[in-house]
Formats: C-alpha cells, sequence, structure tokens
C-alpha cells in the first residue's frame, strides 16, 4: 500500500503512519517535514486495515491531529490542511474507507439531532417544564434506536465490504446480539477470515 498526499500549509512537523498491533499503537514509518507538505508512505498490507496518519505539528499547540482510514493494497490519496487535518479531508482510492465514510456521514445526522435535542433539555426548568423533557427524552430515545436501525440495515446490506464487521464493533456494539449474529452469518467468506471478521466472532460469542 502506498499512502500519498498533501498537508496544505504545513511549513514543520512530523508526520507518522500508525497501525494497532497487539492492542498497541505502533508506528509503521515516519518523515519530518519542513516546509513542503507533500508526503509518502510504503507498507505491506494483505488486506484492508484501519491505518491512522498522526501529525504532530510544531506550533506550541499541545492538541495533535489524527485521521483515521482503512487501508489496503493500492494507491491511496490522502490530501488535507494544516489547520483542519483531521476535520476537512480528501482520501481516495480505498473502497473500504469510501464505506467507512458512507456510514459516518449518515451517523453524524444521528449525531447532530440527537446534541440539538440535548441542548434543548439543557435549557429547560427540571420541575417547571418536566413534560417537555420528556418528550425530548423520548424522541432522544426514537433517535438512537433509528440509529442502530440504520447501522444493522448497514451491514446486512454491505456484506462484501472489509468495512462491515468494523463498523458494527465501534458503532453497533450494544445492538441485540441476534441481528448481529444475522450480520455476520451474511458477511462474504472473505470477510468473515479477514482480521475484523474474526475480530466481529470473537465478539459475537462473548456476547451470545
Amino acid at each position: 500500500m502506498t499512502v500519498s498526499g498533501n498537508i496544505k500549509g504545513l511549513k514543520k512537523g512530523t508526520l507518522y503512519l500508525q497501525q494497532f498491533k497487539d492492542s498497541t499503537l505502533a508506528i509503521l514509518d515516519s518523515l519530518e517535514i519542513k516546509g513542503d507538505g507533500a508526503f509518502n508512505f510504503s507498507t505491506e498490507v494483505s488486506e484492508p486495515e484501519v491505518f491512522y496518519l498522526y501529525l504532530k505539528k510544531e506550533d506550541n499547540n499541545d492538541i495533535n491531529d489524527r485521521i483515521t482510514f482503512f487501508g489496503e493494497p493500492g494507491t491511496i490519496t490522502i490530501n488535507t490542511a494544516w489547520n483542519t487535518f483531521d476535520t476537512d479531508v480528501e482520501i481516495s482510492g480505498s473502497k473500504s474507507h469510501e464505506k467507512l465514510l458512507e456510514f459516518h456521514e449518515m451517523a453524524s445526522k444521528f449525531n447532530i439531532k440527537e446534541l440539538g435535542l440535548l441542548q434543548q433539555a439543557s435549557n429547560l426548568d427540571t420541575e417547571k417544564d418536566s413534560l417537555v423533557l420528556d418528550s425530548l427524552q423520548r424522541l432522544v430515545n426514537q433517535n438512537t434506536i433509528s440509529r442502530y436501525r440504520y447501522a444493522l440495515n448497514f451491514g446486512l446490506n454491505n456484506g462484501n465490504s472489509y468495512a462491515t464487521p468494523y463498523i458494527l464493533m465501534t458503532e453497533a456494539s450494544e445492538a441485540n446480539p441476534k441481528y448481529l449474529d444475522s450480520i455476520y452469518k451474511g458477511l462474504t467468506p472473505e470477510v468473515a477470515a479477514s482480521k475484523y471478521g474474526k475480530e466481529f466472532k470473537v465478539f459475537l460469542d462473548k456476547n451470545n
């Protein structure tokens, strides 16, 4: 896998390619950037997996930035800017990442709706507005159910994506095990035999 791209406006910093190995975030490669935000990494990949680009900026800012992406064999292009490193990023060349992005774009709508409802609730008087609070709580619960329903439908409709078991474990782990088991059974043999397919099976066995 080749990961290349540009970090617009970055003058100085260190960029790391990272991956979880045995529950530890390992550094696969690093690059010191001076005056030019272009970068290129290359590493061996046998199947689609989650990787991270971590930027340690030399700007006296304690908050550093990390991009999560699904890597896979081939060429992946990542373009971003130093000041919006992990919030406004373009990633191309990975079918698995496209599926991850598709899921997150929809999931974020549920998250935004929930934040709006909780904000409304925080502005109310607990005693005076108890009926309104109860109504808002019901809407929050309905939104949560809708979010899980979307995640489960996504899993059922994308059994051929390596991103699916990863998404279900990270975004819908509290869903009904019976439904999660149905999704596992719908995975293609290749996906079921992958790293996250195997981890999904272990997760299901522990929770059934």
